[in-house]
């Protein structure tokens, strides 16, 4: 359990216990169904953890240059890398540094498979991502097979009978924080719109999304999916590549209560961090977070609050939550599963300093990992 008292405020705080606890669980589904499964960068990028990650993973994801680099440098593996679109200027780079690339649509792999096809330092295993035209995610903002979509391609675009040169893996990724039983159905219309391309891979990558450390997350079932697939294909490796699971309910994020205000009835705690520049998904989603030792759903008795954030941003506020005393100028405030798409998704808009990041030990010990200054900023913006 966390001491608080050691901790400054704001601060996120990973704890190393409960890190392990899900990596523990990714590493039995891995054993047990013979995935792959590798760790997608863009739900968590805390480098300083990566060691601990690597004791029970050994590969990951990049969508990105920078990412790319980070994966070699401080993942210690080459990615599977995707992009929505590469470009002459970081193809290049991407190449040297990945294991897998995914091309988004045909006009890219057409575009960059030839520098792929002449390069011969080693071997670079390249893949389409697909479009299934089935998603279970509701908010638009998140679901990648919207009417519309940029991403993937669908199956009528690919040639039949055959795949394009090159090509030995398929990509497909629909899910967000998604069940078993999500992946189930996406499964399903994988096979029914793809299924004669299937026996001609090397490889199909099911995307993130798979929540398997959510509690009540069906787990038998992830497992029994994967290894039904692979004996339905044998000549498939499988691969996951989920993010938040990895780090899902594994830390906090403290707050401290600045100042109280009051407006046609309404109280409004003003915090040390803001939702816009430290919990974006809170607005995007949005969803209101859990918030240690208070109710989302005030009950009559108790103190109701909002909590605001420290930007000039007018809507820098999510909801209200019953607390069971009068909030008081400096007390603290603990925002529950503020690991994942957090730190990977701040800003210094208004120039809001950003918390610091540590890490709870299981020795009981606190970690700083980085804390920020006035220097991160002024750099950030020239």
């Amino acid at each position: 359990m966390v001491d608080y008292s050691q901790v400054p405020s704001p601060c996120y705080v990973m704890e190393e216990e409960l890190l392990r606890r899900n990596l523990s669980l990714i590493r039995s589904v891995k054993e047990q169904s013979g995935a792959e499964i590798i760790m997608a960068f863009k739900a968590f990028a805390l480098w300083k953890a990566f060691p601990i990650i690597r004791e029970y993973v050994d590969g990951c994801t990049a969508s990105s240059p920078y990412e790319a680099e980070m994966a070699v440098e401080k993942f210690k593996s080459r990615p599977h890398t995707y992009s929505p679109a590469y470009t002459e200027e970081n193809f290049p780079g991407l190449l040297e540094k990945s294991s897998h690339i995914t091309f988004n649509s045909l006009s890219q792999y057409e575009r960059f498979y030839p520098q792929v096809r002449n390069y011969r330092e080693r071997h670079v295993s390249c893949g389409l991502r697909i479009n299934p035209e089935f998603s279970e995610v509701e908010t638009e903002l998140y679901n990648p097979c919207a009417p519309g979509t940029r991403f993937g391609v669908t199956a009528d675009l690919l040639p039949q009978g055959r795949l394009p040169e090159g090509i030995e893996g398929f990509h497909c990724h629909t899910l967000c924080e998604s069940s078993a039983e999500d992946l189930e159905k996406m499964l399903a219309h994988v096979e029914e719109h793809f299924g004669p391309w299937l026996p001609l891979l090397k490889w199909l990558n099911l995307g993130g999304g798979h929540l398997m450390t959510r509690k009540g997350y069906n787990v038998p079932l992830l497992v029994s999916l994967l290894t039904g697939l692979r004996r339905r294909y044998p000549n498939l490796q499988v691969i996951l590549e989920p993010g938040a699971a990895f780090v899902w309910q594994t830390g906090t994020l403290l707050a401290s209560v600045v100042d109280i205000v009051e407006n046609r009835g309404i109280r409004t705690a003003i915090l040390d961090v803001s939702f816009t520049c430290h919990m974006p998904d809170c607005l995007e989603m949005p969803y209101q977070p859990v918030v240690r030792g208070a109710s989302s759903t005030p009950q009559e008795g108790e103190f109701v609050y909002r909590l605001g954030g420290n930007s000039c941003l007018s809507g820098d506020y999510i909801g209200s939550w019953g607390f069971d005393h009068e909030l008081q100028v400096g007390e603290r405030i603990v925002f529950e599963d503020m690991i994942h798409y957090t730190t990977v998704k701040t800003n210094m808009f208004n120039g809001i300093a950003h918390p610091s990041i540590a890490l709870w030990t299981t020795g009981n010990r606190l970690e700083i990992y980085r804390t920020y200054t006035y220097k991160d900023y002024i750099e950030r913006m020239c």
